[in-house]
């Protein structure tokens, strides 16, 4: 079940968030790494519309959006291939329609996975607050 977020999701998001972040993210810092969740849990939530996905009463994924751009989409490992992060990326075009998001440019399985559902990489930048490539990514439903 895909439902808006609340407040007291607030644990399993980050949580969530932590272990999918572990997964894709292993080239950044944990200093970096520490920083982003206590944005995540602080400053992102407040910014965005959030969705999590919840399975038997356990939030496992979220998708957060800021006007069209996905500010983030995370699942919990345990629960890759299996049509969720799909999920909740259709209910995000139902939301907005045409989507944005940035990537980092090392982590080729959110590349692939954005690209499966249809998005284009349009532009390569250096994401600042990590030193990082990205390539921001487009979608727009036919």
């Amino acid at each position: 079940m895909i439902r808006r977020f609340v407040k007291e999701d607030t644990y399993a998001v980050v949580a969530t968030w932590r272990s999918a972040s572990a997964l894709a993210h292993p080239f950044l810092t944990q200093a970096f790494i520490d920083r982003e969740a206590e944005n995540v849990r602080n400053v992102y939530l407040a910014l965005a519309e959030t969705w999590v996905t919840e399975i038997d009463g356990e939030v496992v994924g979220f998708i957060a959006l800021i006007e069209d751009v996905v500010g983030g989409l995370f699942l919990d490992p345990a629960y890759h291939g299996k049509g969720y992060g799909r999920a909740m990326l259709d209910k995000a075009v139902a939301e907005r329609g045409a989507l944005q998001v940035e990537v980092f440019k090392e982590n080729g399985s959110a590349r692939r996975f954005y690209a499966a559902y249809g998005f284009q990489g349009s532009e390569e930048f250096t994401h600042e607050l990590s030193g990082q490539r990205t390539i921001r990514m487009t979608f727009t439903p036919s």
